[in-house]
């Protein structure tokens, strides 16, 4: 297993914004029953479907929470028409699937070589089954021979604890979060830290030189805030925001706060920061629990963005306003209401491996 790497702030490392190369996306095959209580015969096969769309664009890597869950994914994957050399299985112990959070944050050093911010997880803070999860970076690193890095507090009380869904770059120095995640006193992840030292955080491993703090996340996410939710960089200078326009919902006072904090925000360079609105889509309710359905958990990969979709009028006008932003890229909607039962859909459950500087297209 590679070492771990002794990298001290202030290498400029740099997160690469989502739609910059990647090498392959990981996912974690489902097989956490309580995850999607009494659905999850279902949810295997939306992962057959979201790894037929990906593989076409860029390799596949999953991982495997034992030989029996390999076997099993590897029988929907043939079902699904996904092809064998585009997608690679790994057996390692797993909680849950939300790679997102569970696996490493990938970045460049100035050379253009990759490196894996692997944070600790401690479970979003709130559920006690997470050390299998805690051990992903690891297993990443091994399969990929990639150095990884565990940030640490400055204060010298251990990791720092971060997950990559409450993180949002455009590549060029904009880092969103939200205050409801990091400066809340609920589901704390770091006891002590300060608004400024998660800014020096962010710009001393992300390369991420000005935070844009917006407030809370949507109604039913249970990381308490996470900004996949709601906000999103589709470009260095334009980003769409999940905006909810009706003011009996919850949701309205919450974005529309949002948005109030984006207005006369810029780029580091001084241009005016695009905002995009995005829908929601009518409340998604299981068993009288609100889910966060949103459309903002989209996820960008090398030729195709994939879209969660909930059976709802609002679904066209999602793609639509998608598919304009990304004229370059296929837009393919991914149909989720039993996905998100599971607290999470198409960004929650994959992770980017970014492509190497000036290095070829990889194949599996």
């Amino acid at each position: 297993m590679p070492a771990l790497t002794d990298v001290t702030p202030g290498l400029a490392l740099r997160m690469p914004a989502e739609w910059e190369p990647h090498r392959a996306t990981w996912i974690c095959w489902p097989h956490h029953e309580p995850d999607w209580p009494g659905k999850l015969e279902p949810i295997p096969w939306v992962y057959a479907e979201i790894a037929r769309v990906l593989a076409t664009h860029e390799p596949v890597e999953v991982l495997c929470h034992s030989n029996g869950v390999a076997d099993h994914a590897r029988e929907r994957l043939v079902a699904h028409g996904v092809p064998a050399g585009r997608v690679r299985l790994h057996v390692a112990p797993s909680d849950r699937v939300w790679l997102r959070d569970s696996a490493p944050t990938g970045v460049l050093d100035p050379a253009g070589q990759v490196h894996l911010l692997n944070w600790a997880f401690n479970g979003w803070a709130k559920y006690d089954n997470w050390e299998q999860d805690a051990t992903v970076g690891a297993v990443i690193a091994q399969s990929t021979g990639l150095p990884r890095v565990e940030p640490q507090r400055p204060d010298g009380l251990g990791r720092v604890v971060l997950e990559g869904g409450g993180i949002e770059v455009n590549g060029s120095g904009l880092v969103l979060v939200t205050e409801e995640w990091l400066l809340g006193d609920v589901q704390v992840r770091n006891p002590g830290f300060s608004r400024a030292d998660y800014e020096r955080l962010f710009a001393d491993w992300l390369g991420a030189t000005r935070t844009i703090w917006l407030g809370e996340g949507c109604v039913g996410d249970d990381t308490h805030g996470h900004i996949d939710d709601i906000a999103r960089f589709v470009a260095d200078d334009t980003l769409v925001l999940a905006h909810e326009a009706d003011p009996a919902d919850e949701n309205h006072r919450r974005s529309l706060d949002n948005l109030h904090r984006l207005k006369g925000q810029t780029t580091l360079g001084g241009r005016p920061l695009r905002v995009v609105t995005l829908p929601y889509p009518r409340p998604v309710v299981m068993n009288g629990e609100r889910l966060p359905a949103s459309y903002a958990n989209f996820y960008i990969a090398n030729g195709v963005v994939i879209v969660p979709t909930f059976n709802d009028p609002n679904d066209r006008l999602a793609l639509n306003t998608l598919a304009a932003l990304f004229p370059d890229r296929q837009v393919v909607g991914i149909h989720a209401v039993d996905l998100v039962w599971g607290l999470g859909t198409l960004h929650c459950l994959t992770q980017q491996e970014p492509a190497a500087a000036a290095s070829p297209p990889s194949t599996l």
